[in-house]
């Protein structure tokens, strides 16, 4: 009996933790989400690179329509890996993601798996979706402040764009 009891009082620890330490990742990735930027660089960026997150956050706002989980769920994930691969190599001395790029990026492999285990369950994968959109025009966002501040002589990237 008493093993049984130990068991079940680790499984609970075990639990809790896990819970605790989800809701503190949650929590301190929202708050990351909620930087300002000076304009809305993601949609320049989505164009550029042809991607398709703003497409299924608009067709979700807009539309009532079910979501098309095959569809969405590749979208999304050929979306996150463009956009990683340029964060780590686009207008990036360091060749490194930061903290918090990091943090996001566990943040959305979180919200990407309970995405799935949403559709298991037939739960309503919408909310879930809308996370990980915002996950991936966060990141657009922070790739298209890196490229504007980047310099061709006496021109930024957006300046020598326009006067092509």
């Amino acid at each position: 009996m008493a093993g049984e009891e130990e068991m079940i009082l680790a499984v609970i620890v075990l639990v809790t933790s896990a819970a605790l330490c989800i809701f503190y990742l949650q929590v301190t990735c929202q708050n990351i989400l909620r930087r300002e930027f000076d304009r809305e660089f993601f949609k320049s960026i989505a164009n550029a690179n042809r991607l398709e997150f703003v497409f299924v956050r608009r067709s979700l706002e807009e539309f009532d329509t079910p979501v098309d989980y095959p569809w969405v769920r590749l979208a999304l994930k050929c979306d996150y890996l463009a956009l990683t691969y340029l964060l780590k190599n686009a207008a990036n001395s360091k060749r490194a993601y930061s903290r918090e790029e990091r943090l996001l990026m566990l943040y959305f492999r979180t919200l990407f798996l309970v995405l799935a285990v949403f559709h298991v369950f037939n739960i309503s994968e919408k909310s879930a979706i809308l996370r990980l959109t915002a996950i991936l025009q966060h990141f657009a966002n922070i790739l298209g402040e890196r490229v504007s501040h980047v310099r061709f002589g006496n021109l930024t990237a957006s300046e020598y764009l326009l006067g092509l």
